[in-house]
């Protein structure tokens, strides 16, 4: 009985997934060519602001994803996935500020606006390299994935575990915060990184290079959840569902848990990274405020909504959660009400629905699945008697 319910929510996991893949497949074709090919003053045309806004959202279900798969799959309640996310776009962030060159406002042809501002002499030795694209974007996956590995085999290999790892999650993104907030660190202090022009050579503002980055987002989506999908479905995937349901059992027949904690902690925060890095150059500013400990928050919320443990369900819920904020905040009839909206739906949620909003459509399929059943096997017996008589 417990192997059928196994394999049933496997079944029901991976329709979940082709669906996703299927309407992620058709919003990275159908938004860009409504943006491009329709005319402006056309009832189909898809603005400029709302292929950055979508955008963004595929940027935050990557987020969602990558917490997706450390704390659904492995038990690893991380608050601190937020500070990933924005190494990841500072990181982008240094690489257009490097393009700018003497297009700034002092029109200094090596120094960002704010160094000279600050009067710094010359070029910090942490930004070498960055004008150079692929130096950067591996920056992007390298300095997140860097931090994720030593910070998490010095938690995991002293055993930190539940609310404590938790706790330091927190306060890892809050120190990085109050770090990136200074003048004197060399990240732009609180104003951050902004004004960039272009990439690759190509403007941010044309319509095509934001189609283009839009479709990288898309792909960077459908690539890392086919790779998250096939970390959980393997021997590896099995395994931390173990360390998640039973971590002592795991350790005492002879898995080295924290080598597998270490590992999907440190995928988890490259995905994040590169989710931070797809987000800047569509929002067109990285600070410190995407430290702040509420957005990695904000990002369990999501996953929590959603579905944990589902993969699908984190980019539903980040999708669903982010588009009712913009909804709310934009409606003149919520505007006033939009915390209260946002906060309802926060506990309505879980109370109704305590496996997140893909257990409607799940509920459905087992409902479906179930009567079908039943009819199959009505019509079996009936023949059956048929045949007998």
């Amino acid at each position: 009985m417990l192997k059928d319910s196994l394999l049933q929510r496997l079944v029901l996991s991976d329709q979940g997934s082709k669906f996703t893949i299927a309407a992620l497949i058709v919003i990275g074709v159908i938004v860009p060519f409504l943006n491009l090919a329709m005319p402006e003053g056309s009832f189909l045309h898809v603005s400029d602001y709302s292929v950055a806004l979508i955008g963004k959202y595929l940027c935050f279900a990557l987020l969602a994803l990558a917490l997706d798969l450390v704390w659904g799959y492995c038990g690893i309640l991380s608050l601190g996935h937020g500070a990933f996310f924005a190494l990841g776009g500072y990181a982008m962030g240094m690489y257009l500020m490097r393009q700018i060159g003497d297009r700034g406002v002092y029109g200094h042809p090596e120094l960002p606006d704010f160094m000279v501002f600050l009067n710094w002499d010359a070029l910090p030795w942490y930004w070498y390299g960055f004008d150079n694209f692929f130096f950067a974007m591996l920056m992007v996956m390298f300095v997140p994935g860097l931090l994720a590995f030593i910070f998490g085999w010095l938690a995991f290999r002293s055993r930190v575990t539940g609310v404590y790892f938790s706790i330091i999650t927190q306060a890892l993104t809050a120190a990085l915060s109050l770090a990136f907030f200074l003048n004197d660190f060399g990240f732009g202090g609180n104003n951050g990184l902004t004004d960039f022009k272009d990439i690759l050579g190509a403007s941010l503002q044309s319509n095509g290079t934001r189609a283009v980055i839009f479709i990288c987002s898309v792909i960077a989506l459908i690539g890392s959840y086919i790779l998250c999908r096939y970390i959980v479905t393997s021997k590896l995937g099995r395994v931390l569902i173990s360390v998640r349901d039973a971590e002592s059992r795991t350790r005492f027949i002879g898995y080295r848990v924290e080598h597998y904690k270490v590992f999907v902690f440190t995928i988890s925060a490259v995905l994040a990274g590169i989710a931070g890095a797809l987000y800047v150059p569509q929002v067109g500013i990285i600070n410190p405020g995407e430290f702040s400990p509420l957005n990695s928050i904000e990002v369990v919320i999501w996953v929590a909504l959603g579905g944990r443990g589902t993969l699908y369900g984190a980019v539903v819920g980040a999708l669903v959660v982010n588009f009712a904020k913009t909804y709310f905040t934009g409606s003149k009839l919520f505007v006033e009400y939009w915390l209260f909206l946002l906060g309802a739906m926060f506990i309505l949620i879980p109370i109704f629905l305590p496996k997140g909003m893909v257990d409607i459509v799940d509920q459905w399929k087992k409902k479906h699945a179930q009567s079908k059943a039943t009819e199959v096997n009505s019509k079996i017996s009936g023949d059956a008697q048929e045949h007998t008589s």
